[in-house]
């Protein structure tokens, strides 16, 4: 049996120590991000426990900026566990800190458009949507899961092919379990002829203004108040 050269052992070796030596952090940082944000989530959650069982809203800086919730809905238990820039697979790696505290009886889920705008395909959204549903009902079997579907805004209208087949696969994902529902919002916020609403965003033509959320709410409020039942 023939040994290694003593030159190729010693590349060998130091790829060995160098792979050791790099941290998780280094080679997937894509979680690291919004370690501030889930700590500052944690502490909240000491400081003043959620109610278990309530709605638990969840996902990127449109659930973040949502900032009228509690008026929203009213005699509702609602926790906002939205984080800016946030992508699917950061709410799945981070689930223990941001959904099992409040224990929710509905989440009601915004996230895929910042997968998309960082090259994601539509299938690695759904996938990174499934693998987060099998979190979700491994730990809380009975809870139910509103997806709102990801928007075709102006600010990413060049992305519009890959959102609407992202949004297809989660629809007809969502449809195979009934403890989910996907509501298709722009079939609320796009013209009939398919045209971005421009009085529902802010400047960036991005995220919502007072009127979105306005829309979201009236929407979704006879969805909660179903789902609850």
């Amino acid at each position: 049996m023939k040994t290694l050269p003593k030159k190729s052992f010693l590349i060998v070796a130091l790829f060995l120590t160098l792979a050791h030596a790099i941290s998780p952090a280094a080679v997937n940082p894509r979680h690291e991000r919004w370690k501030k944000d889930i700590a500052a989530f944690e502490k909240q959650d000491r400081e003043n426990p959620p109610v278990q069982g309530g709605v638990l809203f969840l996902g990127s800086s449109s659930i973040r900026l949502w900032k009228t919730l509690a008026e929203d809905f009213p005699g509702v238990p609602v926790r906002n566990r939205g984080f800016g820039g946030s992508r699917v697979a950061n709410c799945t790696y981070y689930f223990d800190k941001l959904v099992m505290p409040a224990k929710p009886r509905l989440i009601v889920f915004f996230s895929g458009g910042n997968d998309i705008n960082a090259w994601e395909t539509a299938e690695e959204v759904a996938s990174d949507f499934r693998a987060f549903c099998a979190e979700l009902h491994k730990k809380l079997p009975e809870t139910k899961l509103i997806y709102i579907s990801i928007p075709i805004t102006e600010s990413r209208v060049m992305q519009r092919s890959t959102i609407a087949l992202a949004n297809t696969y989660l629809s007809v994902f969502c449809h195979s379990d009934p403890r989910l529902t996907f509501l298709n919002m722009n079939d609320h916020i796009l013209t009939p002829e398919g045209n971005v609403r421009p009085e529902y965003y802010l400047a960036d033509k991005l995220h919502m203004n007072e009127a979105g959320y306005a829309l979201w709410a009236r929407v979704l409020r006879p969805m909660v108040t179903a789902a609850l039942k």
